[in-house]
């Protein structure tokens, strides 16, 4: 039987939207028709990057709302920056297709709100792109929770700890979005990376919410220090006064009474780490930082820590362990391409998406949230409910190899089918 596919737009060709690009073409049942950048010579490398890989010719524009405007496309993707994946969103799914994009945090509650009644209200998809809730060692630990190994989970931690000084200073040569953010606002601007797996794990918006949020900043000194020892004085961006913290601490409080911790780290001397902390009654995961391996203890044995990795192998996900067998795509270590895929089955399909619009508005809403917070000198604010209460019993969602709420293993394939 033939692959059911659909037409698909993708706005947004950045240096990380043309390799998104590229990926998203090889995700079953995709063939982009159209894309779209403001910027000419970017549109126009979307469409180079589209006939090089598919050989076809497509249409490219600087108007998002002319690729809107085509009927046959089903679905876009959409790599543009933070404060404007939102507002392309709800265009998207008024115009009838089914709507992604990338990571990044909400500029207001506000938008949170008209994405979430825009989708309940046209049945269109509204999913964020979140790569590493299909990391492996994430789905690892999802499966492990699920069996559960980690007991009763209590409190959780996870954070964006990356050295970005460079990318963000020269973001005007660059044309990179980070560097208004970091200028204009000061909060948890990049909250998502290791919220969706958390926020997985403890059954947010499913039995669980978010209820409350504090969050705190340090000074801002790391990005002009930064300028001092890479620029001369007459640069451009020398004297510019940056307002987010160089270290911006955030704590939620969930309905369940679990705690989450997140860390927002990008303007400091700093090697990438998403600082992954999954603590219950039985068990605690925390995530090492090279050279340093990952590392696990359980309850009843030695206290000290088990190398995590031969623990990942034992509890591996069945969905990396088909991914492992059929190869592994390029991507941030092959979770890119997952999260893409998971995107099309549901859209070419007309699917509910694993990462809904409720999870989406959710996770994007911690930045403005954590915003209010520490303009009210650390208060706690009010997590809003985008379900309007349908999290104490919601409609049964969708089972599949992507699924994010159970590990689905009658779902694939067994060892004896694949070899007929």
């Amino acid at each position: 039987m033939a692959e059911k596919t659909a037409n698909f737009g993708f706005i947004g060709i950045s240096g990380r939207g043309s390799g998104m690009l590229r990926e998203f073409l090889s995700a079953p049942g995709v063939k982009v028709t159209a894309v779209c950048d403001k910027y000419e010579d970017r549109a126009r490398h979307g469409a180079e990057i589209v006939k090089e890989v598919t050989g076809e010719d497509v249409p490219w524009f600087t108007d998002y709302k002319e690729l809107l405007a085509i009927e046959d496309i089903k679905g876009v993707l959409i790599c543009t920056t933070w404060i404007t994946h939102a507002r392309i969103a709800i265009d998207a799914m008024r115009a009838g297709k089914h709507a992604a994009f990338e990571v990044g945090g909400a500029a207001s509650i506000e938008e949170c709100w008209q994405m979430v009644r825009t989708s309940e209200e046209t049945g269109k998809i509204c999913m964020m792109i979140e790569n590493c809730c299909y990391d492996r060692n994430e789905m690892a630990i999802f499966n492990m929770i699920k069996k559960g190994l980690f007991g009763e989970l209590v409190h959780m931690e996870g954070g964006y700890r990356h050295d970005l000084r460079d990318e963000i200073n020269l973001g005007k040569e660059n044309r990179h979005g980070r560097l208004a953010n970091f200028t204009c606002r000061n909060g948890e601007l990049y909250p998502t990376h290791q919220l969706g797996p958390i926020a997985k794990a403890l059954s947010i918006n499913r039995g669980n919410r978010f209820i409350s949020l504090t969050s705190m900043a340090s000074k801002s000194v790391g990005l002009h220090d930064w300028l001092v020892k890479n620029r001369t004085p007459d640069y451009y961006n020398y004297n510019t006064r940056f307002n987010c913290g160089d270290v911006v601490t955030t704590m939620i409080k969930c309905a369940n009474g679990e705690t989450v911790t997140l860390t927002h780290d990008c303007s400091l001397v700093r090697p990438y780490s998403r600082n992954y902390v999954v603590q219950g009654t039985n068990a605690i995961y925390n995530e090492g930082h090279h050279p340093h391996p990952d590392v696990i203890a359980f309850d009843g044995g030695e206290h000290g820590w088990k190398d995590f990795a031969p623990v990942r192998e034992e509890h591996e996900h069945p969905l990396w362990k088909k991914y492992v067998t059929d190869g592994v795509h390029a991507g941030h270590g092959g979770m890119d391409f997952l999260v893409l895929c998971a995107y099309a089955e549901a859209a070419v399909n007309d699917l509910p998406a694993p990462i809904d619009v409720y999870d989406t508005a959710t996770w994007m809403a911690v930045t403005c949230l954590s915003e209010q917070s520490i303009a009210l000198g650390s208060a706690a604010v009010a997590f809003p409910d985008f379900t309007s209460g349908a999290w104490i019993d919601r409609e049964p969602y969708r089972r599949g190899m992507y699924c994010l709420e159970e590990v689905c293993e009658d779902c694939f394939p067994k060892a004896e089918e694949k070899a007929e």
